[in-house]
């Protein structure tokens, strides 16, 4: 009990002021920790530092990264079996290379964590040498490539290769890793960027952080945004970099590519029929060759806008090659994930097109028509602004958005790992499910 004389005393006006600083700060602390999205250490939030896209800030803590040193025939091996299916010799004048194709991800987040860290200024994530240190664990399998090797139809040189050996090969050496056998593989990290890439062994690394193109071949219970990165494809025409853009373009919708595709892509024909006698509009069906590059970056880059329907899964390069063209995209692809797109507002640069609108006579041209040079201009300088998340061969590129992709995913992997130690055997898709089922996301605490 407080005695009368205190309150009349001279010090009580100082101590009741501290005790309100107390209260006030305790407060603070209090509705700031309710409205947090995660309760995470002071680490992981500097992962969730939002970023403006056209300052390209990374967290000050980078995402403590342990690659793998997995046996060659993985890495290094790939690439000379698949010269060597192709008659290349692999001890040429040019030396080892990757050969460029759409899904080159995994060649440049490799050399990202090899390349010494006085080369790089801030970067998002950072290659440690001891697992301990680690918060998440990568595995350099170019899986791509490798699902490529023994393509029908190329080379001539046979090669005593098998991808779906190589998965399991691949499989029966992480099992031995105590890393992964002491988090079921949750915190690893794994490029399948083709969608039949891993196809064999997918089901062994469906608690994983898959990085892909998209969710079009992988079930619920294998891949979702909640746990996985989505990756831009690698462009396959080069970058436009003239700075003096102009509406001067004199196509109105360009689109050269294959014309009869699987699945989702069947649009294609449709969209074919209805646009490729429009006015104003080029149309083609194309293949993937140098020379079918060189005529699609000329198409693009006098084109005000570029059109991206649809492949065998929802995702396709063309958006890319779109956007480092700076074209604007329309895209015709219903279920399409898009890459970054926590920090991205597509509809700032990029046209989204209803499948069933699109295939309506009339109404792509109609509705392109309708757009302003002014608004085009709108569109023209935010692809300016945005290109750089897409560039894969260059500092604050791709690559380093794509780690912080990856930093963002720690807080549910965490919560996973948790849930596991205690018995609870935690389900990325049970979690998925709980929140779309009204169409909104949910976290599954547990409760």
């Amino acid at each position: 009990m407080i005695r009368a004389s205190f309150l009349k005393g001279p010090y009580f006006p100082y101590a009741l002021a501290f005790a309100l600083a107390i209260y006030s700060i305790g407060v603070s602390v209090f509705f700031h920790s309710c409205s947090s999205p995660f309760l995470a250490p002071k680490p992981v939030l500097h992962y969730f530092l939002s970023s403006d896209p056209v300052s390209h800030a990374f967290p000050s803590v980078p995402l403590k990264v342990y690659m793998y040193d997995l046996p060659r025939k993985f890495t290094y091996g790939v690439i000379e079996d698949y010269l060597r299916a192709r008659s290349i010799d692999v001890n040429g004048p040019s030396g080892l290379r990757y050969p460029g194709h759409q899904h080159s991800a995994e060649w440049f987040l490799f050399l990202h964590l090899q390349k010494p860290l006085a080369e790089r200024v801030s970067p998002p994530a950072i290659r440690v040498d001891r697992v301990e240190d680690a918060d998440v664990f990568y595995v350099p399998f170019f899986s791509s490539l490798s699902l490529l090797v023994n393509y029908t139809g190329v080379g001539s040189s046979p090669v005593s290769y098998s991808d779906e050996k190589m998965q399991r090969e691949l499989v029966e050496w992480l099992g031995k890793r105590d890393a992964w056998n002491r988090n079921r593989g949750r915190d690893h990290v794994i490029v399948c960027q083709d969608p039949n890439a891993l196809h064999f062994v997918i089901d062994y690394f469906r608690n994983s952080i898959l990085l892909v193109s998209d969710f079009g071949r992988l079930n619920p219970d294998q891949g979702s945004w909640w746990k996985d990165v989505v990756l831009p494809y690698t462009h396959r025409i080069d970058s436009y970099i003239n700075e003096n853009i102009t509406l001067e373009r004199n196509t109105l919708l360009f689109f050269m590519g294959n014309r009869y595709r699987k699945e989702g892509g069947k649009v294609r024909d449709e969209l074919f029929k209805v646009l490729e006698n429009e006015e104003g509009m080029v149309i083609k069906h194309g293949i993937q060759s140098r020379e079918g590059r060189r005529l699609a970056a000329r198409g693009m880059r006098t084109s005000k806008f570029c059109l991206h329907p649809a492949g065998d899964t929802p995702s396709a390069c063309r958006l890319f090659d779109a956007i480092v063209s700076i074209c604007v995209p329309v895209v015709v692809s219903d279920d399409i994930e898009l890459p970054f797109e926590d920090e991205l507002d597509y509809t700032k640069f990029s046209i989204f097109v209803p499948t069933k609108d699109a295939i309506q006579p009339g109404y792509l041209a109609s509705m392109l028509q309708q757009i302003s040079n002014a608004r085009l201009q709108q569109y023209q300088e935010e692809l300016r602004k945005i290109r750089n998340y897409f560039e894969y061969g260059e500092p604050d590129g791709a690559v380093d958005y794509i780690w912080r992709a990856v930093a963002k995913k720690l807080p549910q992997v965490r919560t996973m790992i948790h849930q596991d130690k205690r018995g609870r055997n935690a389900n990325m898709t049970s979690v998925c499910k709980k929140g779309l089922k009204d169409g909104l996301p949910a976290f599954d605490t547990g409760i």
